[in-house]
């Protein structure tokens, strides 16, 4: 059967993020959505996303398609209701589709001619940027049972001070020494090639991806990812790192979600809580205004290839876009548009050449390509953005 994962109608509340990759590619827990779909199903998928970003992540229709709405999480149930879809049978969760049968020669879906299969049971499901983080310890949970089925981990080194090592899963090739894992409170994951080094104290539920390292002496709590080749320092608190970045000296990161390619300067910090103690709201795209979170605790969520310089401070409920460079002292606002250049005295527009000449550089020194399909997204969302910035 062929799957496709499609953005549905979260596209817009997950920006940032969305910006720059399909709602499928959005990494929550150890894995990104479509790694878990492609897990259960035991398929490959492609994706139906925005015109604009189809050429580095096309679609391939065949005759028999099942669409799948790639903001539900999937678990054993649910993947198994997705795998008996037959023709012209959907599956609804509260109104909304999950996922359905189509072929290649239907012009449109009418679900009124579907038979509607009803999914009731709980799963997750990622409406909103603030749900990367807050939903990030019932999806590592889910994910460390997934990938380490029927398999045995490495051995912990006998250096290591560990608490609960039941729950705690070593790949090929990590390395960690005088270090503390405490898996009490929830799984650890150590993925292959990755290191841990000395004098670092981790409290589950944690993931840190292949190729990813943490820092000497870093204090982390669950529940955190830190993706493939990202690395992390200092203090880190419930806060998900998509792949490439980093985040590698003292400072706090708290209740916070970064994309890829970021990189966060020395003792920088941001703030998750308010000096009132009151909900913390988050700069919408889709209103064009503040949106409320229903959260206490909410940090920074910061879109892809956009860094900051040493001792910046990042004010509760920060929105930073695609591309941005912050620097100086003081708070900078707690929306910073795509292609921004500056801080808290003001901004001005990091253009494209430039931005992209660093992101060239960046990407080269970990052996990535930066391709005309990455120039092309980056100018599409560079054009899409300008209404946002003071130009």
């Amino acid at each position: 059967m062929n799957y496709i994962l499609f953005d549905g109608t979260v596209r817009n509340a997950l920006l940032p993020f969305t910006f720059t990759r399909p709602v499928a590619d959005i990494r929550v827990g150890i894995l990104t959505i479509r790694e878990k779909w492609e897990k259960h199903l035991g398929y490959t998928t492609t994706t139906l996303t925005e015109e604009y970003l189809m050429e580095k992540f096309p679609m391939v229709e065949m005759e028999e398609n099942v669409m799948i709405n790639a903001s539900f999480l999937p678990n054993e149930i649910l993947s198994e209701m997705v795998s008996s879809l037959e023709a012209n049978q959907a599956i609804f969760h509260h109104d909304e589709v999950v996922a359905f049968f189509t072929n290649d020669t239907q012009e449109e879906v009418d679900f009124d001619t579907y038979e509607i299969i009803e999914f009731d049971d709980e799963c997750i499901k990622i409406e909103h940027t603030w749900d990367i983080f807050q939903k990030n310890d019932a999806a590592l949970r889910e994910d460390f049972e997934l990938v380490t089925e029927g398999r045995s981990s490495q051995p912990i080194p006998k250096s290591v001070n560990v608490l609960s090592p039941e729950n705690i899963f070593i790949e090929e090739g990590a390395k960690l020494e005088f270090v503390t894992l405490n898996a009490s409170t929830g799984p650890i994951y150590i993925g292959k090639n990755s290191e841990i080094m000395e004098g670092s104290v981790i409290r589950g539920p944690f993931a840190l991806c292949e190729e990813a390292q943490v820092k000497l002496a870093t204090k982390v709590y669950g529940a955190t990812t830190v993706g493939p080749h990202s690395r992390i320092g200092g203090e880190v608190n419930n806060s998900v790192l998509f792949g490439y970045s980093n985040k590698g000296h003292d400072g706090f990161l708290g209740n916070s979600v970064l994309g890829e390619w970021c990189n966060i300067g020395a003792d920088s910090n941001n703030s998750n809580l308010k000096n009132n103690y009151e909900e913390v709201k988050l700069w919408s795209y889709e209103t064009e205004g503040f949106a409320r979170t229903g959260l206490q605790f909410c940090g920074l969520m910061m879109g892809d290839h956009s860094k900051c310089g040493i001792n910046t401070m990042f004010n509760t409920g920060t929105v930073v876009g695609v591309s941005t460079n912050i620097f100086g002292s003081g708070f900078p606002r707690n929306f910073v548009p795509s292609f921004s250049w500056g801080g808290a005295s003001g901004f001005t527009t990091y253009i494209t050449k430039k931005a992209f000449e660093v992101a060239k550089v960046v990407m080269s020194r970990r052996h990535v390509e930066f391709t005309e399909e990455d120039a092309k997204i980056l100018e599409h969302v560079f054009e899409e953005t300008k209404k946002w910035r003071k130009e």
